[in-house]
C-alpha cells in the first residue's frame, strides 16, 4: 500500500465558453484565478484555474474551455460531482447568493452526516459545497465573504456500474474505506489533511458517461515532490497499471493512467507550484504560455476568448 499520496490535487473539466467559465469560478464561487495559460495540446484552447491565493493544492478546479464544445452526458465511468467544503452554518448564505445569480440545479441535502448545497456550472457541471470544520484560509472576493467562502475541495464523487476495482485501487493508493451509505461508499487518506475524501458511487444500471462540455476530464492526486511521484510510479507499474511518463506541466509534474471504472487518474507533484513565473500578487492576470507554444504569442491573443 502507498503512503505518499495526500488527496487531492486538482479536478480539470470540460467547459463551453471561457468567459462564462470565468465568471461563474470567479464572480459567483469567489474564487481567484491563479493562472491563464493554454492547452498544452491544443494551445488555441484556454487552460483556467481557479483555487485560493496561492493555488494551493487541494483547492484547484482547472478548466478546458472549448469554444462551443457540446453538452457531455451524465453516467458511469465519470467523476460525477466535484465537492468544495464551505463553514459551517454557511449554507444559507450560499443558497441566497445562488438565488440572486439564478444558478441552476439549487438543492440541499446530507451526506454522511454533513449539509450539502447542491448546485450546476454553466455547462450543467454538479458541484456541491459541504459545511465542514476547515480551517484553511480562503481567497475572498466578489461578495464572499470569510465567513462563507469556498476553503478548497472536500471530495469528489466517482460514478460506476461496479465498484469494487476502484475500491481496491484506492485502497493500494492509501485510501481506507470510512462508511458506506445506501450506493455510496467514502474512502479517505487517514492524516491526509484536506481534500482527502473520495466517494464512490455503485449505479451498476446507468449507461456510460459521454465526454463534453460540464464533463470532468481527470482528477489528478497530490503528492510533495517528484521523488515520491516516482516512487508511485514504479508501484502503479509493477501492479499493472499503465502508466504515461512523467510530463511537465510547468506549475507540476504529472503521470496518468486509466483506472478500472474509466475515470483518468493522474498523479501530480505538489512543486513548483503558481507562483514559478507569476508574482503571487499578480496571479492569473497575463497569458502564460508553455515554452514550446511562447512563438504562438501573438496569434494566440487575438484568437483566445477575451475573459471579461
Amino acid at each position: 500500500m502507498l503512503n505518499q499520496v495526500k488527496g487531492l490535487h486538482h479536478v480539470t473539466s470540460l467547459a463551453s465558453s471561457a468567459r462564462e467559465n470565468n465568471a461563474f469560478f470567479t464572480n459567483v464561487l469567489g474564487l481567484r484565478r491563479v493562472k491563464k495559460t493554454v492547452n498544452f495540446d491544443a494551445p488555441d484552447v484556454y487552460h483556467l484555474y481557479y483555487g485560493d491565493a496561492a493555488g494551493t493544492p487541494g483547492t484547484v478546479m482547472t478548466y478546458f474551455p472549448f469554444p462551443n464544445a457540446a453538452p457531455g452526458r451524465p453516467g458511469v465511468g465519470e467523476v460525477g460531482r466535484t465537492s468544495f467544503s464551505i463553514p459551517t452554518g454557511s449554507s444559507q448564505a450560499w443558497l441566497d447568493r445562488f438565488k440572486t445569480f439564478e444558478i441552476k440545479g439549487v438543492s440541499t441535502d446530507e451526506r454522511f452526516g454533513q449539509k450539502r448545497v447542491l448546485f450546476e456550472g454553466p455547462d450543467g457541471d454538479l458541484f456541491a459545497l459541504v459545511e465542514s470544520d476547515d480551517d484553511r484560509a480562503p481567497w475572498t472576493g466578489n461578495g464572499v465573504s470569510e465567513a462563507m467562502a469556498i476553503r478548497g475541495f472536500h471530495s469528489a464523487d466517482m460514478r460506476l456500474r461496479d465498484t469494487t476495482a476502484s475500491a481496491e485501487l484506492l485502497r493500494f493508493m492509501g485510501y481506507e474505506h470510512l462508511d458506506t451509505q445506501g450506493d455510496v461508499s467514502r474512502y479517505i487518506v487517514p492524516n491526509g489533511g484536506t481534500a482527502n475524501i473520495i466517494d464512490l458511487e455503485a449505479l451498476p444500471d446507468a449507461p456510460y458517461a459521454a465526454q463534453g462540455a460540464g464533463s470532468v476530464h481527470h482528477i489528478a492526486f497530490a503528492v510533495e515532490n517528484r521523488a515520491r511521484q516516482l516512487e508511485v510510479r514504479e508501484a502503479l507499474l509493477d501492479t499493472g497499471y499503465q502508466v504515461t511518463p512523467v510530463i511537465d506541466r510547468d506549475y507540476f509534474y504529472a503521470i496518468y493512467f486509466r483506472t478500472p471504472g474509466g475515470v483518468l487518474f493522474e498523479v501530480a507533484t505538489n512543486e513548483p507550484g503558481f507562483d514559478r513565473d507569476e508574482d503571487t500578487a499578480h496571479l492569473g492576470e497575463a497569458l502564460k504560455l508553455p515554452s514550446q507554444h511562447e512563438h504562438l504569442r501573438a496569434r494566440l491573443e487575438g484568437l483566445l476568448e477575451p475573459l471579461s
